[in-house]
């Protein structure tokens, strides 16, 4: 050990300049050589972006194989000015591949300093669609109830902005009904209100829509309860057929600023017998006419016995 005792203070530090220097020439002289391997190189799809939209994700590498001098293969590594071989779709391509050795000349093109073997990677794999624009009226879900017992909306729900244009890829954008539905997320609503609803639609990461919600404007006017009696009309009563028309009770509801104008005498009942049900005997009165303003309206019994006799 003793050819290794430090002969001065700086022993030590002229060593490691020694190995750093030895390093850096074998690390040198290794650049300098030819290697041949399998890496990966970056691809860029070019198309119009005003015509056309990718519905994944595109492939942004391929794997080759390439000959280059280390230098060379360094820099790629370091992704210090590579140029992506640039793959173009001129039209809404028929195919949704395309293979790896057609991949070649684009390449050989963008490849600096490295020389391409083969093309590792079998075949690539994309999915293009016709970019459009369109637009579709709005209107509040007819099925979403927004009022509370005893409280209804009166008059059309009036939206603002009242129509919303969707742009990206055409099959997803045609499947949107027409009109676009959209539902308020407040509900049980006693007066009238000012509303903001959401515009939700599916595949917000491949279309845009120029609105994000829409503001309704939402009339609620009460409703009073009332009932009244009534006598049926008999239809299709068959021959020799006798029967004592009973009474039925119709109940129904209607704003309470229509109560002095309603015409309570349009309403009408009948008892057909063709709806005549002999499992039970039972025929279920029906509601033919009623006066403009009335909702929910329900007839009781819901079902009469009816004794066929001749």
């Amino acid at each position: 050990m003793k050819p290794f005792r430090p002969q001065t203070k700086q022993y030590w530090r002229v060593v490691l300049l020694c190995f750093v220097a030895a390093s850096t020439f074998w690390l040198l002289n290794a650049l300098n050589k030819s290697y041949s391997t399998q890496t990966t190189y970056p691809i860029r799809f070019v198309y119009n972006q005003e015509q056309l939209v990718p519905l994944k994700p595109l492939p942004e590498e391929v794997v080759v194989n390439v000959t280059a001098k280390g230098w060379k293969l360094l820099r790629k590594a370091l992704r210090l000015e590579v140029q992506p071989a640039e793959i173009y779709i001129r039209n809404l391509p028929r195919n949704n591949y395309l293979l790896g050795s057609s991949l070649r000349p684009a390449l050989v093109n963008a490849m600096d300093g490295l020389e391409l073997k083969f093309v590792v990677t079998d075949t690539l794999y994309f999915e293009f669609d016709r970019k459009i624009s369109r637009t579709i009226p709005l209107k509040l879900d007819p099925r979403q109830r927004l009022t509370t017992n005893n409280y209804e909306v009166k008059g059309e729900v009036k939206l603002s902005p009242a129509t919303v244009t969707f742009t990206g890829p055409a099959t997803l954008i045609n499947s949107f009904p027409n009109p676009f539905l959209v539902r308020s997320k407040n509900t049980g609503l006693t007066a009238s209100s000012k509303l903001e609803i959401p515009i939700v639609y599916s595949n917000k990461d491949l279309i845009d829509a120029n609105a994000e919600e829409t503001e309704a404007t939402i009339t609620v006017k009460n409703l009073v309860q009332e009932e009244r009696q009534l006598k049926p009309e008999l239809v299709n009563v068959p021959k020799g057929v006798t029967l004592q028309v009973p009474t039925v009770q119709v109940r129904y509801q209607l704003f309470e600023d229509s109560v002095a104008l309603l015409n309570r005498e349009a309403f009408k009942a009948v008892i057909n017998f063709a709806n005549y049900n002999p499992q039970d005997s039972s025929i279920a009165p029906e509601l033919v006419q009623k006066p403009a303003g009335v909702r929910r309206v329900v007839l009781s019994p819901q079902s009469i016995k009816v004794n066929l006799q001749n």
